[in-house]
């Protein structure tokens, strides 16, 4: 849905879009946002946004509304500029960061005065896989090139601060080969490291023997290796292959 808004209507944006929206595709969901990003990078951990935020700013009779949101990659940036900016606004200024791939516009302000200091923002916040939109309706001053560098950028940063964030970690799958016997140990300490997705397959060849599989944050891997070992006090072989 593309969100239009009349200059005698912006006031009501940032209302409409702090609503949580769970149903765009743009946002980024659990399971997207741990894949890969486009640049072929694959960050261990990241922290973003949980949903869209705005914040509404006026300066010297100019109105900016700058709109924040997870991404998982440059077509779900695509996609979040498409439904928020507003072509009748006199510029729709944007910046994005997913891993190493970043990418900014001016629309139509001078050069460098505004996706360049959004972008700064973004990186600055520490934030990553979020794009930012700046809507700007102009109200007849000049700001300048400072001006314009001053208003974009503080109005990314602000926005942003005002974002409820979460913390994303990449999951290994992981399996160990054990016996019946040693099944209760195992899961003990799976459960004590928040393993997921835990499976067992008995068609192993061995009589007694299943292949437990599972998947666990990345800074748990050696942890759950050592206790497993050492409360099974077995020289177990473990298989590992990180997969998101």
């Amino acid at each position: 849905m593309l969100v239009r808004l009349p200059v005698a209507a912006a006031t009501s944006v940032a209302v409409f879009l702090r609503r949580r929206i769970t149903t765009t595709a743009c946002l980024l969901s659990t399971k997207s946002s741990m894949t890969s990003d486009s640049s072929g990078g694959s960050a261990a951990a990241f922290t973003t946004i949980k949903e869209i935020v705005s914040l509404e700013k006026e300066i010297k009779k100019s109105k900016f509304i700058a709109i924040a949101g997870p991404i998982s990659s440059e077509q779900s940036a695509q996609l979040f500029l498409s439904q928020v900016r507003d072509p009748r606004a006199s510029h729709n200024c944007w910046a994005y960061k997913v891993g190493d791939q970043h990418r900014s516009s001016d629309d139509g302000e001078p050069s460098g005065t505004a996706g360049k200091p959004m972008l700064s923002a973004i990186c600055s916040s520490g934030l990553d896989r979020v794009m930012v939109v700046v809507i700007r309706y102009f109200g007849g001053i000049k700001l300048g090139t400072g001006g314009l560098v001053r208003a974009y950028g503080g109005v990314t940063s602000d926005c942003l601060k005002t974002a409820p964030t979460r913390l994303f970690k990449s999951k290994v799958q992981m399996g160990v080969e054990v016996t019946f016997d040693l099944l209760g140990v195992v899961y003990n300490q799976l459960q004590s490291c928040q393993a997921e997705d835990i499976k067992e397959d008995y068609d192993t060849g061995k009589d007694g023997t299943t292949m437990v599989s599972f998947k666990v944050d990345f800074d748990q891997v050696d942890k759950l290796e050592d206790a497993i070992k050492s409360n099974c006090k077995r020289d177990l072989v473990f298989f590992k292959n990180q997969t998101s």
